[in-house]
């Protein structure tokens, strides 16, 4: 099995707010995670990224916020996305 592209997408939120999402079904987990999955949520407010849930090579799950680095456990797709939305709530509100 290759690498799958399950989604990139990009939602305008305003004049200076979006958020990216790009997710990858892959045949192996990337080093330090455990699921099948290579992904980048973000959140892009007056062209600065303050918040990112992704999952880099060696380093696992994790998310950016507030100029730190957290790692988060990975249970599934919904509720890594459901966590990403509620720090976005947030940070928009």
């Amino acid at each position: 099995m290759k690498a799958r592209l399950i989604e990139k997408s990009r939602t305008v939120i305003n004049d200076t707010t979006f958020f990216e999402v790009v997710l990858w079904h892959l045949p192996n987990p990337v080093p330090g995670s455990a699921h099948p999955f290579k992904y980048r949520l973000a959140l892009v407010v007056n062209g600065e990224c303050v918040l990112r849930y992704d999952n880099e090579r060696g380093k696992g799950d994790h998310r950016h916020i507030e100029g730190r680095e957290d790692a988060v456990a990975f249970t599934s797709l919904e509720d890594l996305f459901d966590a990403f939305q509620a720090d976005m709530e947030r940070i928009i509100t």
